[in-house]
């Protein structure tokens, strides 16, 4: 089994295990995002002691409570403004952050300015994001975490 269809198999499960876990969507979404990029690169050192999903759910639990640590005057079951996963489209709405966000994006090498490009402002599917690449949707998901990663952390670096 490649990695695309391991992907395309556990990903439901791994989100609905984060979303019972912290019980907030969007941060739920990052982690699993963030996890099966973890995954994909550590993939070939899995040693198969137990089952897929297993692994990956341990994968995001460990990722979930590493955040925790670092934040742990974040409630992330509320909404606050302190979030370390503030949603950038949110942040595109402030005319200050988009100009900021718009400058990031055209510095980002190919295909994250595309990818993030089409999933922001052309809000286009992941699935349709990744035919025109011809590649998996895995792909579109985990090229739009990593853009979206990059900015994030720019504007982090600049505040």
């Amino acid at each position: 089994m490649n990695f695309n269809e391991i992907y395309a198999l556990h990903f439901r499960d791994v989100y609905r295990f984060m979303l019972a876990l912290c019980k907030d969507r969007t941060l739920a979404e990052e982690i699993t995002q963030e996890t099966f990029v973890r995954a994909m690169d550590s993939f070939s050192s899995f040693k198969g002691t137990c089952k897929v999903n297993t692994w990956l759910c341990q994968i995001a639990k460990n990722l979930y409570f590493n955040i925790l640590d670092k934040n742990k005057k974040i409630d992330y079951n509320s909404d606050t403004e302190g979030m370390v996963y503030d949603d950038l489209a949110d942040r595109l709405a402030d005319s200050i952050d988009s100009e900021k966000i718009h400058r990031m994006l055209h510095s980002l090498p190919e295909p994250y300015k595309e990818v993030f490009t089409l999933r922001v402002f052309a809000e286009l599917p992941y699935a349709q994001i990744a035919d025109l690449f011809g590649k998996h949707e895995s792909w579109a998901r985990v090229t739009y975490y990593r853009a979206k990663q990059k900015i994030t952390g720019r504007l982090e670096d600049l505040s």
